[in-house]
């Protein structure tokens, strides 16, 4: 009977480690994921750069992570501004987006 009872609670903590280690890959994804997105944001702000309207994807790998990132530049009713929302996702499965930043530019 003690076995048993050994055995289930083995068995328990191998799911929960299971999880915890799933859980830190999640994050980890998720956190090199908001830097590739941060990065790009940067660069339009740091470069005074005024986007053209339009979409586009190019790869944002983060160290050993393959990265894709989707950036959408839309227009406001300021003329002086525009909108950029740049999405990420993992390269081996980008319709599943990890994160996703907006910003506005001024011209």
């Amino acid at each position: 009977m003690a076995l048993v009872i050994v055995g289930t609670a083995l068995g328990a903590c191998l799911r929960a480690v299971g999880s915890l280690t799933q859980n830190s890959n999640d994050l980890r994804a998720s956190m090199m994921a908001t830097w590739s997105a941060e990065n790009r944001l940067t660069q339009i702000r740091l470069g005074s750069e005024f986007p053209d309207i339009g979409e586009r994807d190019f790869d944002c790998p983060q160290s050993d992570l393959q990265l894709v990132c989707h950036e959408k530049v839309m227009s406001t009713p300021n003329p002086l501004f525009r909108r950029v929302e740049v999405g990420v996702a993992e390269a081996s499965f980008p319709e599943r987006r990890i994160v996703k930043l907006n910003q506005l530019v001024p011209r």
